[in-house]
């Protein structure tokens, strides 16, 4: 699955840096400001694409970590897994083949065809002997006036044909001895590797596969709200493309924007109190202070506002309870640390 991590940063924050009044007076012991609660969301998409046939989530569901939201149609991937598990079993069947080298059987065959090779190369050298020494008679017929050129032509012609077959039988048996010692050695090592590195280009194209059909099966990578169905049952999707977004509420957090004479009076994870319109309060921790300051966000209503450097505090909650909702304007107070440190004291 394809999950992209969205933070949503409310575009209408309202700063409201005050001093709490206190009998009367004025209690610098505390900041507040105006914001609104944000939380991730998470666009879950499928990373193969295909037609959806099970989307079985409503807008406002809760699903937990690897709940299943989604199937996709995979029917082509199965059919490609199979193909690819007979391709492994034959690469595979090779491979046992050439660990197991030569069978008996054929060593023992091979070995017959050297011997008889052999026979024949042994009866074509009696062959030879015996046109030589026929052709040897007749040269000394010839000499003494007892015989005829033609027949000792004939004799020497039959000694060469000897001689062309012995040549012939020797090739063969040659080429016997070089099966045979083929046989018995065995396949090389060089093609056990080669069938070695078949087989696992094989597995590893099964594994591909294997992922692409569980990744038709989607599932939530967090626990949270489905705040978005951008998808329905029925429908074509590309790979990579999003179905439904999870927004995850029980991490929640507001981002508030700070006057920089209070900055250096707060501290990364200390506790705030949000509170909603309605009064509800929820404890918070500021777990963000930005480095660099900034003007007070466009929208607020005053010029005078507008023009003051401020700078922007995330307070992260613990909303379990469900109480915060993506969205919500929420005040948030946050206690102020000494300042004597400040002032030089």
């Amino acid at each position: 699955m394809h999950n992209g991590l969205v933070p949503r940063y409310g575009t209408a924050i309202a700063v409201a840096l005050a001093a709490s009044a206190c009998n009367g007076g004025t209690d610098t012991n505390q900041v507040r400001a105006s914001g609104y609660v944000e939380a991730t969301e998470v666009r879950i998409a499928p990373e193969v694409g295909g037609r959806i046939l099970e989307l079985d989530v409503k807008e406002g569901d809760r699903v937990g970590a690897g709940h299943i939201v989604g199937r996709l149609d995979a029917t082509e991937i199965e059919l490609a897994l199979r193909r690819a598990r007979a391709e492994h079993d034959q690469v595979a069947a090779l491979l046992r083949l050439l660990q197991a080298g030569s069978r008996v059987e054929d060593i023992r065959q091979a070995q017959a065809q050297v011997e008889a090779a052999q026979a024949e190369q042994g009866a074509a050298k009696a062959e030879v002997d015996w046109a030589e020494a026929d052709l040897q008679r007749f040269e000394l017929l010839l000499e003494a006036n007892a015989g005829s050129r033609k027949q000792r032509d004939d004799a020497a012609a039959r000694r060469d044909m000897a001689r062309e077959r012995l040549r012939a039988t020797d090739e063969r048996v040659r080429a016997a001895r070089a099966a045979l010692a083929r046989l018995r050695a065995g396949p090389r090592a060089q093609e056990i590797a080669a069938a070695r590195a078949r087989v696992a280009a094989v597995d590893a194209q099964i594994a591909s596969i294997q992922k692409s059909l569980d990744d038709a099966t989607v599932r939530s990578p967090v626990a949270g709200i489905v705040s978005e169905k951008l998808a329905n049952a029925g429908e074509i999707v590309a790979p990579r493309t999003p179905i439904i977004v999870v927004t995850d509420l029980d991490n929640a957090w507001i981002n508030v924007f700070i006057d920089e004479p209070f900055v250096p009076r707060l501290q990364l994870g200390q506790s705030g109190t949000v509170t909603t319109d309605a009064g509800s309060r929820v404890t918070g921790t500021v777990t963000f202070i930005s480095q660099r300051a900034e003007f007070t966000p466009r929208n607020v209503q005053t010029a005078e506002e507008r023009s003051k450097l401020v700078y922007r505090i995330k307070v992260s909650v613990d909303n379990r309870r469900g109480v915060l909702k993506q969205g919500m304007p929420v005040e948030v107070e946050l206690p102020l640390g000494s300042d004597e440190w400040s002032k030089g004291e």
